[in-house]
């Protein structure tokens, strides 16, 4: 069993982004620029968007973050995010979710300019993505397969279970592995029997937020297991979707959490935003 270092490769990234935000910046004068809109006091989305606005330092960004109350109206938000629009410094918009219930997440994500939305949710990105065209990608997906590229995982006919079939993580990350030309099965929280599917994939890829649900009798010898659930229990540690004391010993790849997607997901967003910055008119 091997375990795939998402933290370490995540600082391989963020150090290849910072050696390339150097030279943008000496032949071009640009300095990639990220712009969050964060709603509300919900203390993961706050230490999430702090993580992100360190991050953005580390590489030489430049960053901004608009703290806006949950009483912020939906007109509000959209006004905040045309004007980042054509702000010719801002690079990357994103919208932390999740938004207030008087909020239609939907036509907020729609209102972001696609070449600007380095979480990948537009529908222009989404619908270039599942045609195999260039696009934003949403981070969290474009991570795992970074990962698969780092551990020379080949994915051509291969057999993938994707658990969890959010707009978020399991959608793109299923057309992500189509693209890659493995056949692959979503599951999701009306499949009759998961066990059935996850028991016979070769890659296992969950992200659901439910601690424990992959079991030790669900995976066959041998598999990859990606765990993108990221789950604080009782006792105030984080554990993911997959049981990894027992199926890890089954694993010929696993990913820890923490430790494993996680770092990858901002990673991600960095280089997404400085290939929105290299694409500057």
């Amino acid at each position: 069993m091997q375990l795939i270092d998402g933290k370490a490769l995540a600082g391989k990234v963020q150090s290849n982004v910072a050696s390339e935000v150097e030279a943008l910046k000496k032949e071009k004068n640009i300095v990639p620029g990220l712009a969050v809109i964060l709603i509300g006091d919900d203390p993961a989305s706050h230490a999430y968007v702090k993580m992100k606005a360190k991050a953005c330092e580390n590489v030489g960004f430049y960053s901004i973050t608009h703290n806006m109350p949950d009483s912020i109206s939906q007109e509000e938000i959209i006004a905040t995010i045309e004007m980042m629009n054509n702000n010719p410094r801002i690079d990357g918009i994103l919208v932390q979710l999740p938004l207030p219930a008087h909020v239609d997440t939907d036509k907020i994500l729609e209102v972001i300019d696609p070449k600007k939305d380095v979480d990948g949710f537009h529908a222009y990105n989404v619908g270039r993505l599942v045609t195999n065209l260039d696009a934003f990608v949403a981070c969290t997906p474009l991570g795992v397969m970074k990962m698969f590229e780092e551990y020379n995982i080949d994915l051509k006919g291969q057999d993938v279970c994707v658990v969890g079939a959010s707009n978020i993580v399991g959608k793109p990350m299923a057309s992500l592995l189509l693209n890659a030309e493995a056949t692959v099965t979503i599951t999701h929280i009306h499949t009759k029997d998961l066990k059935s599917h996850t028991s016979k994939a070769d890659i296992v890829v969950v992200g659901v937020g439910v601690p424990g649900l992959i079991k030790a009798d669900m995976i066959k010898e041998g598999a990859i297991v990606i765990d993108i659930g990221i789950n604080r229990i009782a006792d105030g540690s984080l554990v993911g979707d997959v049981d990894f004391k027992n199926v890890s010993p089954k694993c010929s790849y696993i990913t820890p959490v923490p430790g494993g997607v996680g770092p990858m997901t901002i990673a991600m967003l960095l280089s997404n935003t400085l290939k929105s910055a290299k694409a500057r008119v």
